[in-house]
């Protein structure tokens, strides 16, 4: 197991960042970690890192336990900070020369490392004069550049255009196939187009951890129903197969069934023998911002 995570809980005073989190990851694993802002992402990341302790819990790390000896730790992981940490008066190469002094790492590893994140032709400027998609690169190269086992990246992908979006997925994605991989992002169809699992949290607790094909592949469905009034809740909760239902708008349920048919002939039926008018009725697919929208809102 090349990560594993058991309780962990962090306070910042009074407030519990994380509350008992727990979840494990192995070798060629490429997870989304998600949640809304102040979930508790970056926390958890800077305590996988050995960079900040938590209050309760346990953290190992290829065998090394991150917490009692995190300079040991270090030397297996891979970690880009959601703020970037560069010397920006430092040119690109000079600032990964002395990155790899740290490591002891050979200068022929500093080449392959540029070309393999596509900083060739900005080898030679100071790293101020690039652009933030341009330093975010900078970043991934300085983390990569040791040839971790592990790879902890905040959003990575933080300043991209379309282009160099595409390239740093292909990246991460050929990087994940024999290294351990945790990265945050918010952007949904990044995640479902390089990950194979998904972790979201929620002001520190852990509500998903499924793997993506299992999401895919599962019966839920989301029917979208607008009547021409405001029903109760308890009304809602009588259809079959429900597992959740929202109200978002006044008139307007967002209700998962858990069914292989279609549910939208269910839902028309119940609504006619309750004397109810339909308005709108649609389906739309669970997939992972569906999901997300659903346990997090």
């Amino acid at each position: 197991m090349s990560i594993k995570v058991s309780q962990v809980s962090k306070l910042y005073n009074t407030q519990k960042a994380l509350n008992s989190i727990s979840f494990s990851a192995e070798k060629g694993q490429i997870i989304g970690f998600l949640g809304p802002n102040g979930a508790g992402k970056s926390t958890m990341m800077k305590i996988l890192t050995g960079f900040i302790k938590p209050n309760l819990g346990e953290v190992i790390v290829n065998d090394v336990n991150v917490i009692q000896n995190p300079i040991e730790a270090q030397k297996s992981i891979g970690y880009l900070p959601e703020h970037n940490p560069l010397y920006k008066e430092m040119y690109v190469r000079e600032y990964l020369q002395f990155q790899a002094s740290i490591f002891k790492i050979a200068k022929s590893e500093i080449e392959t490392c540029i070309e393999k994140v596509g900083l060739t032709l900005e080898a030679n400027k100071k790293i101020n004069q690039l652009s933030k998609g341009y330093q975010q690169r900078v970043g991934l190269a300085a983390a990569i550049l040791h040839n971790p086992s592990v790879l902890i990246l905040d959003e990575p992908t933080t300043g991209l255009d379309p282009n160099q979006l595409v390239e740093i997925r292909a990246l991460i994605k050929e990087l994940g196939k024999d290294k351990t991989v945790l990265f945050s992002t918010h952007i949904m169809q990044e995640v479902e187009a390089v990950c194979d699992r998904v972790i979201i949290i929620k002001k520190g607790e852990l509500l998903v951890d499924k793997k993506l094909a299992d999401l895919k592949e599962g019966n839920q469905q989301i029917i979208v129903v607008t009547f021409d009034y405001k029903i109760e809740e308890q009304f809602i909760s009588r259809l079959p197969n429900v597992i959740s239902y929202k109200n978002n708008y006044d008139n307007t349920w967002y209700i998962t069934f858990e069914s292989k048919e279609d549910m939208r002939p269910t839902v028309f039926d119940f609504a006619h023998e309750n004397g109810l008018k339909i308005l709108g009725l649609n389906t739309q697919n669970k997939n992972l911002e569906t999901l997300f929208r659903e346990v997090t809102a």
